[in-house]
């Protein structure tokens, strides 16, 4: 691959939607899903980033490339996916087509995906209208159902991309037509400038215009740069300027606007282009039939050049970076026999480096408005996240699906850190370190947790995502890890976990709250919305998460030999094992009748209730735990010192929870369970009945679906049942799902738990496996087990079918199909079907890991 230090100036940084997110609302009341639509979106130019079909870009977004096509019978050409808004979908938004990413080195010095594309008409308005009339409680209504892929009749188009240098970007698009018969294909390679001319940032406009046969590119910011297509019949160009007068019935600005090529292309509109053969968009014009069974391929060369070899090294070109990737990867994965695994894994990684995206947010101007352009609604100053006017961000971000959730999520990205780490830990650690910068963290510590609302809370893991990158960098180094990394980040870390003992310790008794911590709609009542009447809610889960953080910031503290904040988060952690889970207290998380950890709902006259809800709540301290081994405790004295005075001198925070003295081989335990309670956890979770599923560890017991936990609260009935798919509750716009399915994340952190457990307590610990069975497995067993029911989701059965499809058959036979994988945010906690967004949703990637296992 090109050892250039600019090779990831250029790589797949366009969104998959930029419409319906809140950077372009425009509305007066937040509804940014109603403000800007896929309606609007050819004809609107976009303030603050690009979307595209299998694009690219540079990494400040000046010039993009994503190819456009049309099969003769679209009303529009199809230069974006099409999807649901969150308000038409009867679960929430979703994507409606199909696309696959299915290779990229790190560096993306080459990649590879596929998009299928119809050959009859899409069938836009079937898909919003079943989709309406279905209720929350039937199936999402998909594309395949339409029957537009019978007959395979459609086009595999596949979109590639290798580097002959850090910028010389080589293109090729290849159209397989599946189907029995003919059929006609208009492909338009379309390269276009972010439009930063209209919204007041002083920069000159640059342009586009033939020269020479080939695309002349000249932007100030970026340099000039030449397109050369293959052979095109035509260049057709308009500006990327919003048709004011089709959406707003008001004067253009230009005689061409964005939606030029296609008002030309599917209307015959010659005057919505720009006769003078220039502008700031333009596409080669490919027009073909192919025939049945038979494939076109299209080549396309962007570089600063424009002259050279052109074509004549393209295949050579391919091939060579395609054999640099493969061997990438054969390292990777050498230590996987099972070719169906491998090819999991490596879509997995694919979908984790396409789902790169540039991020342009400034929250201050875009609360303020651009200089020249309308003010935005005055609502907007004391509306969403109007106290972040610090965050500013330019800059590439690895985002969850870049349709679904083309924005980032702090809790998100850190789980997407660790697959990272493996494929290039200088991104990984960069990640880490944009969130922590103070253009995205505030003055007090607080991390905004993700677009919609920067001031929701998402569980606290980036510490530990912190230490698990750079220990995965150590290991892939031969032991040598990078200190200053973690020096760089201890501080704001540190800064970030005093801003939850300020604000979230509910009573000052070392118990947390937190809302809904990501998990949605987990409880009876919506977590995220302040109780009535001085109500608090002292959370399991937020005071196991808080735990959790400060034994890895005292992870990360040991390691740089920092002894008195690594004595300090010792402590904090102590304080709250002691909190947790003291038996008799008033405030006690741990229900000795039930065994297991329930929210503790505390109201103003001094009673209180224990929500005795069996959830990933209760679990979820089991996360809290470290074996820190006695010869790296030897190497920190003067930390081991003040340690042991701590514990001398307080015996009361370790007595009842964390283990030290007791010293099991050679190492000791920190943790907020000891052995009992351990294996009391451990029963419910591994009983089928409950927790316990073919495909991982679900979300919520089992025990509810014949047996609703039911409350009174303030003269309301509550209840939560069991739902092992999409959620039938109005909750979070009823596009919540944590009261079933199982989710990978906080699975990940069980399967990496028992592992840690395990190298404590080791093979004489043993817990009763499968229940009732009469056997027994020691913990390092059942964390292989988990890992394996995790990686089933996405290998074939013994019936050739990967769950993660729910039974589809054509991800089961079809030549065309079979080997394709999807990677969803969550799956039926029955049958293991993927459900929500389906396009490498990013902690999903965490399979990758698995699969290494």
């Amino acid at each position: 691959m090109p050892n250039h230090p600019d090779c990831l100036k250029w790589g797949p940084y366009l969104s998959n939607r930029q419409w319906g997110t809140v950077r372009e609302d425009y509305s007066n009341n937040g509804d940014a899903w109603n403000s800007t639509t896929h309606e609007q979106a050819r004809s609107r130019a976009w303030r603050w980033g690009e979307e595209g079909i299998g694009g690219i870009s540079d990494d400040q977004q000046y010039l993009c490339f994503a190819p456009a096509f049309w099969n003769g019978q679209d009303p529009i050409l199809k230069e974006r996916f099409f999807g649901l808004n969150n308000g038409e979908g009867n679960h929430g938004e979703d994507v409606k087509e199909l696309f696959y990413y299915l290779d990229s080195a790190p560096d993306h010095a080459y990649m590879r995906m596929l998009y299928k594309y119809p050959q009859a008409a899409f069938p836009y308005v079937q898909l919003l209208q079943q989709n309406r009339r279905r209720g929350r409680l039937e199936p999402e209504y998909e594309i395949l159902e339409t029957g537009i892929f019978d007959e395979n009749r459609y086009f595999d188009i596949f979109i590639e991309y290798a580097k002959g240098s850090a910028e010389d970007l080589l293109i090729r698009i290849t159209a397989c037509n599946r189907g029995p018969e003919d059929a006609p294909l208009t492909v338009l390679p379309t390269a276009w400038l972010r439009n930063t001319w209209t919204f007041g940032e002083g920069a000159t406009k640059p342009h586009m215009q033939l020269e020479n046969g080939a695309l002349k590119i000249e932007i100030p910011r970026l340099g000039t740069y030449f397109l050369l297509a293959d052979s095109p019949a035509d260049w057709l160009f308009c500006e990327n300027e919003t048709n004011n007068q089709r959406l707003f019935k008001a004067p253009n600005d230009s005689t061409s606007c964005k939606d030029g090529i296609n008002d030309f292309i599917i209307e015959g509109a010659k005057n919505a282009l720009n006769p003078a053969t220039k502008g700031t968009k333009a596409a080669a014009l490919y027009q073909t039939v192919i025939p049945a069974g038979e494939e076109a391929v299209f080549r396309l060369r962007l570089n600063r050049t424009g002259k050279g070899k052109k074509f004549s090294d393209f295949d050579q070109v391919f091939v060579q970076r395609k054999a640099e990737t493969d061997a990438f990867y054969g390292d990777l994965q050498a230590s996987i026999t099972d070719p169906e695994a491998r090819n999991v894994q490596r879509q997995a990684y694919a979908g984790m480096l396409w789902n790169k995206q540039f991020y342009a947010y400034d929250v201050a101007r875009w609360l303020d408005g651009d200089p020249g352009e309308p003010p935005p609604p005055s609502e907007r100053l004391d509306g969403r996240n109007s106290d972040w006017r610090n965050l500013t961000s330019n800059c590439i971000l690895s985002m969850p699906d870049k349709w679904e959730y083309p924005w980032f999520a702090a809790w998100d990205l850190a789980f997407h850190c660790l697959p990272l780490a493996r494929l290039d830990p200088a991104f990984a650690k960069g990640q880490l370190e944009i969130l922590y910068s103070p253009q995205f963290q505030r003055v007090n510590g607080q991390v905004p947790a993700y677009e919609w609302n920067f001031s929701d809370l998402n569980p606290p893991v980036k510490a530990w995502a912190t230490w698990q990158v750079f220990v995965q960098e150590r290991d892939k180094n031969g032991g040598t890890g990078d200190r200053e990394f973690l020096r760089r980040m201890f501080k704001p870390l540190t800064d970030s976990f005093l801003w939850w003992l300020d604000q979230r310790d509910v009573d000052g008794n070392d118990l947390f709250g937190g809302g809904f911590l990501g998990l949605d709609n987990i409880g009876v009542f919506d977590r995220s919305i302040p109780l009535e009447s001085g109500d608090t809610l002292e959370q399991a889960d937020a005071t196991a998460w808080v735990a959790f953080c400060a034994l890895y910031m005292f992870r990360i503290a040991f390691e740089l030999n920092e002894p008195e904040p690594a004595a300090e988060f010792f402590e904090y952690f102590l304080r709250i094992a002691a909190a947790i889970g003291q038996t008799g207290s008033d405030h006690d998380l741990w229900d000795d009748e039930n065994e297991f950890f329930y929210d503790h709902l505390r109201f103003p006259d001094g009673t209180s209730q224990m929500l005795e809800v069996r959830s990933m709540v209760g679990l979820i301290p089991m996360f809290a735990v470290l074996a820190l081994r006695d010869i790296d405790l030897a190497k920190q004295p003067e930390i081991l010192s003040r340690m042991d005075i701590i514990l001398a001198e307080k015996p009361h925070l370790a007595a009842m929870i964390s283990r030290w003295h007791d010293v099991q081989g050679d190492s000791r335990l920190l943790s907020l369970l000891r052995g009992h309670r351990t294996k009391a956890l451990l029963s419910v979770m591994l009983d089928p009945k409950e927790f316990w599923s073919d495909y991982g560890v679900r979300s919520l017991s089992r025990h509810y679906l014949d047996h609703p936990y039911m409350m009174r609260h303030k003269d309301s009935d509550l209840s939560i049942n069991y739902v092992p798919g999409d959620s039938d509750s109005g909750m979070f716009g009823g596009n919540s799902n944590w009261r079933g399915p199982i989710w990978m994340p906080v699975n990940y952190l069980l399967v990496e738990s028992l592992r840690e457990f395990y190298r404590y307590y080791g093979p004489d610990f043993l817990v009763d496996y499968p229940i009732g069975s009469g056997q027994q497995a020691t913990l390092q067993q059942i964390a292989d087990e988990l890992a394996q029911r995790l990686s089933s989701l996405f290998l074939p059965n013994a019936k050739g079918e990967r769950p993660v499809h729910g039974g589809d058959q054509r991800y089961a036979q079809d030549p065309y199909f079979k080997d394709l994988v999807l990677f969803y945010e969550y799956f039926n906690g029955d049958t293991g079907e993927g459900l929500g967004a389906s396009h490498q949703t990013g902690w999903t990637g965490l399979v990758a890991l698995l699969l290494s296992y």
